[in-house]
């Protein structure tokens, strides 16, 4: 699939798009940043003011949502409440006017393949909220779409609930090798599902990759700031060290302004008994490890994960080691170590 598309918002934005054969995308962003407007340009519910989508070298862009070789699961489910399982899948076979025979086979097979064997007689309202959202993800998958799309489906369901649905959607994606967009805000799916990610920011890509290297190579201080947890620090460099309220770091970049981006797993502390870069404000403990809150002179706020928390008490001096950092100026990485 090779959707391309510009939409016209204030001021001009675009955006452009490839997506591999049997690939599973995220696309990633704050709200607002045109994640699902880009999702349902592909799925023809909304159409770009300029460019192309194409799915295996056909063009659709001009396509009504039916027409198209695509199935849509959206976060409210959507399904009719008149009608039990068996008929709100069996739906749109009827509209393509499939024999009887092949429905009830397409029918009890995907309702099978997502963990509903048995279910077609049952009304939607019977259903809990994780099973009416399988039911939403069958009646996509029916229709033997080429490219799946699912708009944050997992949005009104609970924690645990969605990272087991999560994995099952992953399960199904990688058997049925179906090629898959999935909008998100929650970055777990995002890292735990894709092979891809696509981070968005004001309908633009800030970055795409695989989810290990845009959460340890982000390449602007938004995605380092929007992935997973990150201190970032705005400072100057003068002489190749870094400053800011009493931290400082060897940074071997041009003088001027740079934001310092620190992972917390890679702040290293130790304890001092006076002139520390900083002292402790909270520890949390989670058992597997601990958060340590920090606070700068200056009432800056950073973030430690410390294998021991117990070793640190709210007041104590600490100083800070960062073993891995990167760096950037004007919208751009300048340094990473």
């Amino acid at each position: 699939m090779s959707p391309r598309c510009s939409a016209r918002r204030a001021p001009w934005i675009s955006f452009s798009l490839d997506v591999a054969d049997g690939e599973l995308v995220c696309l990633l962003g704050p709200s607002g940043s045109g994640k699902s407007t880009l999702l349902r340009m592909v799925g023809g519910f909304e159409q770009p003011s300029s460019g192309l989508i194409t799915i295996d070298g056909q063009e659709i862009t001009h396509l009504l949502p039916e027409k198209r070789p695509t199935g849509m699961v959206f976060q409210s489910h959507a399904l009719w409440t008149h009608m039990n399982v068996f008929k709100n899948l069996a739906f749109g076979l009827k509209l393509r006017r499939l024999p009887a025979d092949e429905i009830k086979r397409r029918v009890e097979g995907v309702l099978e393949l997502v963990g509903l064997g048995g279910y077609g007689t049952r009304s939607v309202t019977q259903l809990s909220g994780g099973q009416q959202q399988r039911v939403a993800l069958a009646r996509s998958l029916v229709l033997e779409p080429k490219i799946l799309l699912l708009d944050e489906p997992f949005a009104s369901l609970d924690q645990h609930l969605r990272e087991r649905l999560r994995e099952e959607v992953r399960d199904i994606q990688q058997r049925l090798k179906i090629t898959t967009l999935f909008v998100t805000h929650g970055q777990d799916e995002a890292l735990s599902m894709a092979d891809r990610v696509v981070v968005m920011r004001d309908g633009k890509i800030e970055q795409a990759d695989r989810p290990d290297v845009v959460y340890r190579e982000p390449r602007t201080p938004f995605v380092a700031g929007f992935i997973g947890t990150m201190n970032l620090l705005e400072g100057s460099v003068s002489n190749g060290v870094f400053n800011r309220a009493g931290f400082s770091f060897p940074l071997p970049v041009a003088d001027g302004p740079a934001i310092l981006a620190i992972r917390p797993e890679a702040l290293d502390l130790t304890a001092v008994t006076e002139n520390g870069r900083a002292k402790v404000h909270r520890v949390t403990d989670y058992g597997t490890h601990g958060l340590v809150d920090l606070e700068l002179p200056d009432a800056t706020r950073l973030k430690a994960s410390v294998a021991h928390p117990d070793l640190f008490t709210t007041g104590q001096s600490v100083a800070l080691t960062p073993r891995a950092v990167a760096a950037y100026r004007d919208h751009a990485l300048i340094h990473r170590s």
